[in-house]
């Protein structure tokens, strides 16, 4: 590993893994990618914002992919980005959109919707952490 790479497990390193969630969600789609897995990793984005940002903060959080429980765990006193209201939405990308005939296909409006959630709280997140 290089030695300027964060520290494995750190909230560095899960905000690094969380611009390279967003920056695989924000791929062009072409034919053979399919929206859905391009909204997973816009979900798996704001899972591994939120996890950095409670992990920066000393709070436990279970292994859960359900953004409403990570969420629900940060403190009363942080100011959250209003988005994160939203971000619970992308929940269902984390798993039943990975399956073929769980969910109605994807379109590009919720893809747009996706992205734009886990930017904003990417963006958030970089603020709280620094």
């Amino acid at each position: 590993m290089p030695s300027n790479a964060p520290a494995c497990g750190s909230p560095q390193d899960w905000l690094s893994r969380a611009e390279s969630d967003l920056a695989l969600a924000s791929i062009k789609p072409i034919r053979r990618i399919r929206l859905e897995d391009l909204c997973y990793h816009a979900q798996q984005s704001v899972e591994k914002a939120l996890k950095a940002v409670l992990l920066s903060l000393g709070v436990v959080f279970p292994r859960t992919h359900n953004i409403k429980i990570l969420v629900e765990r940060l403190p009363d006193t942080l100011f959250c980005e209003p988005t994160l209201d939203r971000a619970a939405v992308l929940t269902d990308y984390s798993v039943t959109a990975r399956y073929p005939g769980e969910i109605e296909p994807v379109t590009r409006d919720e893809l747009k919707e996706a992205l734009h959630i886990a930017a904003k709280v990417l963006e958030w997140e970089k603020t709280v952490i620094g």
